[in-house]
């Protein structure tokens, strides 16, 4: 993949597509931009005229009369300068700044349209830097960059024919080191436009590792693992340094070009601009302001290096903004899929298969249906393809081969948001927002009312720790839930999936981060939940599963086994040796041989005494 990277080529046809599309969207605020800075340039040109009249009409001449109104225009152009200045960064800016912010929302709702398997394979700092990081060039495309660029161009062309009327030999002595300078301008361009692209790609990487370190600081410090993320963020901080160091050798090198271009210059005016004084060809008053109006042409042009370094670090933006939006969203590939409405929740998985790699099969041939309304556990071995299907029955992949059907209907031919609308979710790991209980809740239908909001809580037994906080329901939780226990984050989720009222409902560890008394509290929430639901179940604690209508067992990306609780221990295969193997030694000393071992009532204490007893009176 990174080979892949390396290999790429810009696509600057397509960036230029872009770069002039927003130019286009902002072409009023530009046009007025540009305006601003003609009287500003114009203005500017005011002053370096001065000194020929002062020395040669004022101080030579005697013409004192002209002192005054020399003086007003210089005033008056200096105000304008002024004037003009500060409009324009108000202006521009400005609508520079609303661009950036329109561009950040758009890049933002593309990323997360974008399908699962995306995220897969990219870094959550890559995407950051993507929506954050990126958009901020275009500044110098729709603000003052390309309006001062312009701007730029324009006074050195007026300060260019100035100078011919000035002195015409002169100024093409001097043209001959402008056009080496515009020459190695274009190269350093050239240059520099891969290493700032470069930059971005590793100040995404860099971000994206800070972002994971902090993110898992606890299992950081758990594993004294510090010293080692250290050095694996230090070398990315280090590349970054490397990449940075060697942009800034490369526009050190532009600047130190561009003063020994004015130094040239410089040395061209003494000697021929002397010598025309001597023979006459010029006065003193127009050489000092030939000197003047040099300096108006070349700074400028100076200036100008460092627009378009910072024109190119856009453009470097925008390419990788254009990759991004180059990948089809969700929503591009429902247009041509049929809508969805009503869900009943009839679901068929007919010859599955599925791969990350190629020719990797994660699941093989995977067949079996689930009626609307009933429950599908699914159990195996760790990597058995538990998850993965049930990421492929939320439409996050797509099959390799074989079909996924949702009352009849092709998964693949339906559009994944009519889907999604009517599923339900309480994951292993559940995801809260650094916001409120009632925030959390709410999530999965923020038009919920008060009294809906606590009803679900209400069945997954979240009032009861609620009720306990001293902000009830407006707590906040931390990022990620933080300031909440595993099995309180476990119970919002629950309540959340209560609240969304689905019609297929996915149940992945629902209860894993439940002590057993918490467990039996909300068995029947779960139940009430799952009542009238199609509802995919993952369980570890297979005592947790009993009652369901089909039990699906794993083994390498295969069912090896199906049926009910009690047939798959009746046929004494895989399920049956996993179930052992969870109840282990309490069921080999307190059940008889060939017994069912009842469901677990109460705390384990509670179940410990109760099998206990059980065996007491057997003996």
């Amino acid at each position: 993949m990174a080979d892949e990277r390396r290999k790429r080529k810009v696509d600057f046809a397509n960036v230029r597509a872009e770069a002039a599309h927003l130019v286009r969207q902002h072409r009023r605020t530009l046009a007025i931009g540009l305006g601003l800075m003609l009287i500003n340039r114009l203005s500017g040109l005011v002053i370096p005229a001065l000194p020929k009249f002062l020395i040669d009409d004022v101080f030579a001449n005697g013409r004192t009369e002209l002192l005054t109104p020399l003086v007003l225009a210089a005033i008056g152009a200096a105000l304008l300068q002024a004037t003009t200045s500060f409009t324009l960064s108000q202006v521009v800016s400005v609508a520079a700044q609303k661009a950036i912010a329109e561009m950040r929302k758009d890049v933002q709702a593309h990323v997360l349209r974008l399908p699962v398997g995306y995220f897969d394979s990219t870094k959550t700092g890559v995407l950051i830097s993507r929506i954050m990081s990126d958009p901020e060039g275009i500044r110098n495309l729709v603000g003052t960059g390309i309006v001062q660029l312009v701007g730029g161009l324009l006074t050195a062309v007026i300060a260019f024919g100035i100078l011919v009327a000035l002195n015409v030999k002169l100024t093409f002595s001097t043209l001959g080191l402008l056009l080496a300078f515009a020459t190695a301008m274009s190269i350093a361009f050239k240059k520099l436009r891969p290493i700032f692209r470069k930059r971005g790609e590793i100040n995404a990487e860099v971000t994206g590792r800070l972002a994971e370190a902090l993110g898992g600081v606890r299992l950081l410090k758990t594993y004294v693992a510090e010293e080692r993320e250290e050095k694996v963020f230090g070398e990315g901080v280090d590349r970054l340094f490397r990449n940075i160091a060697s942009t800034i050798t490369g526009t050190s090198a532009v600047q130190a070009f561009s003063t020994l271009i004015v130094g040239g210059i410089g040395v061209m005016i003494l000697g021929v601009g002397g010598r025309a004084i001597i023979a006459g060809d010029m006065t003193t008053g127009e050489l000092f302001s030939y000197v003047l109006y040099v300096g108006v042409m070349v700074a400028p042009l100076v200036q100008i290096s460092s627009i378009g370094t910072q024109i190119t670090e856009a453009f470097a933006g925008l390419d990788r903004i254009h990759e991004l939006r180059a990948v089809a969203t969700e929503d591009q590939e429902d247009e041509a899929r049929a809508p969805l409405p009503e869900v009943v929740g009839d679901v068929v998985f007919d010859d599955v298969w599925f791969e990350y790699k190629p020719d990797t099969p994660v699941l093989k041939g995977i067949s079996f249906h689930a009626p609307a309304g009933t429950t599908t556990a699914l159990v195996g071995p760790s990597g058995s393809g538990k998850s993965t299907l049930i990421g492929l029955a939320m439409a996050f992949y797509r099959p390799l081969r074989g079909e996924i059907l949702v009352d009849g209907k092709d998964l693949a031919d339906l559009r994944l948001r009519d889907y999604r609308e009517h599923l339900g979710v309480v994951m292993q790991d559940n995801f809260l927002f650094d916001g409120t209980v009632r925030e959390n809740i709410a999530f999965s239908k923020p038009e919920a009312t008060d009294e809906e909001i606590r009803e679900a809580s209400r069945i997954a037994h979240c009032d009861e720790f609620v009720a306990r906080f001293e902000q009830g329901y407006d707590t906040v939780v931390g990022e990620r839930g933080v300031k909440l226990s595993g099995g309180q984050r476990q119970r919002v989720g629950i309540a959340r999936a209560i609240l969304a009222n689905p019609r297929v409902l996915i149940l992945d560890e629902a209860t894993s981060s439940l002590d057993s008394e918490a467990e039996a509290l909300i068995q029947d929430g779960l139940r009430t939940l799952r009542r009238g639901r199609t509802t995919f179940v993952i369980a570890h604690r297979l005592s947790t599963i009993r009652s369901a209508d089909m039990i699906l067992v794993l083994d390498s990306g295969e069912v090896v086994e199906r049926g009910t609780h009690k047939e798959l221990m009746d046929r004494g295969g895989l399920y049956r040796r996993l179930y052992e193997k969870q109840h282990g030694l309490l069921e080999d000393l307190f059940i008889n041989p060939g017994e069912e071992p009842p469901p677990p009532v109460g705390s384990p204490r509670e179940e410990l005494e109760r099998m206990a007893s059980r065996a007491g009176r057997r003996l």
